[in-house]
């Protein structure tokens, strides 16, 4: 379920006839338990167009180093290889993320985007939406209760934010459906990194190369998705099932 609450058009654009349905993939760059995802796929079948996601790689991230960029591209690749299995394309390039956003866009018949929270992330999408030339969505999907609905003004205290995330967590922590894309986009001939050479595109960015690079991101992930399927067990044989959830529900938050 995507609930109309995550999702915000940042435009007021047409919907042209273009090649694809175009998910900028950048807040959540993850194949599994993403609401843009989802959106995106349903939006493609709709159109009966394939669906192409998009990350973009900028060398001038505020504070990243080389450590920070391998750890990303070992992620990436592991996210690409899921896409690839549901056939969607993941198109990686080295390019600053809202001008290559806008770039593919020229080819889309919608672009979808996740959200992040950041300066930097607004300012990006703030960008593409000024510059695309279709419509740009975009749907939250890094919280359980989206922060509009949580609350209008800021909130300086986990005492204050947490009775109010609580009371829509029967709304919003509900099951997500993996959707099945009528349409693969693997067939699409559009230039991007090549992943299976992460030295390589490595070498190519100009980054702070003083923290030695570490290949940890695939034990790490092994790793959480063990934990949580321990401890979900875990609470499932000591608690009933409402209360299971309630706490999954506040560990996420």
């Amino acid at each position: 379920m995507i609930q109309r609450d995550r999702v915000r058009w940042l435009n007021a654009n047409d919907v042209p006839k273009g090649r694809f349905v175009l998910y900028w993939m950048q807040a959540s760059p993850r194949a599994e338990w993403n609401h843009a995802l989802e959106f995106a796929i349903e939006r493609a079948n709709e159109m009966g167009q394939p669906l192409v996601c998009l990350f973009g790689i900028t060398d001038t991230y505020p504070e990243a180093n080389l450590r920070h960029y391998a750890f990303m591209l070992e992620g990436l690749r592991d996210t690409q290889t899921s896409l690839r299995n549901r056939g969607i394309q993941l198109v990686v390039r080295q390019q600053s993320p809202e001008e290559a956003s806008v770039d593919l866009a020229r080819d889309a018949s919608l672009l979808v985007t996740d959200c992040g929270y950041t300066r930097v992330q607004r300012t990006w999408r703030d960008h593409t939406a000024r510059h695309a030339t279709c419509s740009v969505v975009q749907v939250e999907t890094d919280v359980v209760v989206p922060l509009g609905v949580v609350s209008p003004k800021e909130e300086y205290a986990a005492a204050t934010i947490r009775p109010k995330i609580h009371r829509h967590l029967d709304q919003f922590l509900v099951p997500l459906k993996e959707r099945r894309l009528k349409r693969d986009s693997l067939g699409l001939k559009i230039g991007g990194l090549d992943l299976s050479d992460a030295d390589g595109v490595l070498a190519g960015l100009n980054v702070d190369r003083s923290a030695a690079r570490q290949g940890f991101y695939v034990a790490a992930h092994r790793g959480r998705k063990r934990g949580l399927t321990a401890s979900l067990r875990r609470n499932c044989a000591t608690t009933p099932p409402s209360g299971a959830t309630r706490a999954s529900a506040s560990d996420r938050t």
